[in-house]
């Protein structure tokens, strides 16, 4: 297939391409999309970036079109992260008007009414997280017992994260008898004997090298002391134009981070599981408009960004496993362009730089530091005088304790204590008594 135009589509669906300017397939779309609206389950492998979202929204629009007023749930497309889900309903809105079908997005961080409304007003197809879907099934919110289409994206990268129980619990919901695709940029080979328990004499489509970063991206490593990495960062946002894509480890190192460079004057935001829905919408929303130059993510979190013209992704902190090296990098680079990946690695990082090398058979190039980067100046242990009154001043005062005439500080109320030597005058008392 070299062009949309030889589908069989219907004269709303090809309108919606033409609109958006959907004209040549990309490899995957060319390879997946004929058998996939033939009806066959799919296990599709390629690189971030080339466009495998198209490549089964599509057949799954085309597939559901033939009868768009059957109503309950008909297809289910299970993704990692919120904001992958969301994307992908953009991508479905992009081609679904005049179909008469319609998406509710079922993540976790947003509304669950606003949810379940879209359910029940007759949306055919279900966006989701693992977690939220699961949820809802738990509580019998929604039937999918009439659903025909399963698709997992990212699909490795779920069951990696530990969502298998949960994925067989959805399956398990689902007719036996339905079309199942999976899509991925790997397939980790630990994981592809679960995948293949899940689909019936699938097409398989493997475009590109799914175990090593796309051509087009230029690859360098810079071996940097740890209180020289924020330098070297700075050094290349001045030498170099365009957006950012930051990585770093953890959650509170993405916050740090990002609040470093907007101290160092530079527009930045952060991304992570530890944000608000409503946060992590507004920091992508920003990046896209070009409000942020940098944005700082964790690997999970950076699943679901899909943001086109990233001039340069930065490896902060190497990742965890080689194989999230592709999915950094695969978010620049894309769509043909010319992209540029720079990873930072310590003295004792050594081995793992060789490490991502020697599993994903790739060259890092070797960059010097430059010698005007400077390390970042060092937090002094205690305060001066000076500033520790200030800080005291600029305090507010702390709330007043009530205190006892010996001036304990008594916490809560104080209890109905008897006088003191109220018990050996009890007992003097009693001795006279029996004396008695």
């Amino acid at each position: 297939m070299n062009n949309f135009s030889e589908l069989r589509l219907s004269p709303a669906i090809r309108d919606n391409l033409a609109r958006h300017g959907f004209v040549k397939p990309t490899p995957v779309q060319a390879k997946a999309i004929p058998p996939a609206m033939a009806g066959h389950d799919i296990v599709a492998t390629a690189q971030t970036g080339t466009g495998k979202t198209l490549a089964f929204v599509l057949p799954l629009l085309e597939s559901l079109s033939d009868d768009p007023t059957a109503r309950g749930v008909r297809a289910v497309i299970i993704t990692p992260t919120r904001e992958l889900a969301i994307q992908i309903h953009e991508a479905f809105n992009q081609l679904a008007p005049g179909t008469n079908l319609r998406a509710a997005v079922v993540v976790g961080g947003l509304n669950e009414r606003t949810q379940l409304q879209a359910i029940r007003k007759g949306a055919q197809v279900i966006i989701a997280t693992p977690g939220r879907l699961s949820d809802f099934l738990n509580r019998k919110l929604v039937n999918l017992g009439g659903t025909s289409i399963l698709v997992l994206d990212e699909a490795d990268r779920m069951l990696d994260m530990g969502f298998l129980p949960t994925i067989r619990m959805i399956m398990s919901k689902l007719p036996a008898e339905r079309q199942t695709m999976f899509f991925s940029a790997t397939i980790q080979s630990s994981v592809a004997h679960l995948i293949n328990a899940h689909v019936k004499n699938p097409k398989r489509v493997t475009v590109g090298s799914t175990t090593k970063p796309i051509e087009q991206v230029d690859l360098h490593v810079y071996e940097v002391e740890q209180d020289r990495k924020l330098g070297l960062l700075h050094f290349i946002l001045d030498e170099q134009d365009g957006s950012f894509l930051v990585f770093a480890r953890t959650k509170h190192g993405a916050d740090r981070l990002a609040k470093k460079l907007k101290r160092g004057g530079v527009r930045a935001t952060a991304i992570h599981g530890n944000r608000t829905q409503n946060q992590r919408n507004q920091a992508l929303r920003g990046f896209k408009k070009g409000d942020y130059r940098v944005l700082v993510a964790t690997d999970v979190a950076a699943r679901g960004i899909h943001v086109d013209g990233i001039a340069h992704v930065v490896n902060y902190d190497l990742p965890q496993v080689p194989e999230d090296f592709i999915h950094r990098v695969g978010r620049t680079g894309r769509a043909g362009s010319r992209g540029l990946a720079s990873t930072f690695g310590t003295r004792t990082e050594r081995a793992g730089i060789r490490k991502i090398e020697r599993t994903l058979k790739i060259q890092l190039t070797r960059r010097e530091v430059a010698s005007q980067v400077s390390s970042e100046p060092r937090i002094a242990p205690t305060q001066d005088a000076e500033s520790i009154v200030s800080t005291r001043a600029a305090a507010p005062p702390a709330k007043a304790k009530s205190r006892g005439a010996a001036g304990n500080v008594r916490w809560g109320k104080p209890k109905n204590r008897k006088p003191s030597g109220f018990k050996s005058k009890r007992r003097s008392l009693k001795r006279r008594a029996r004396a008695a």
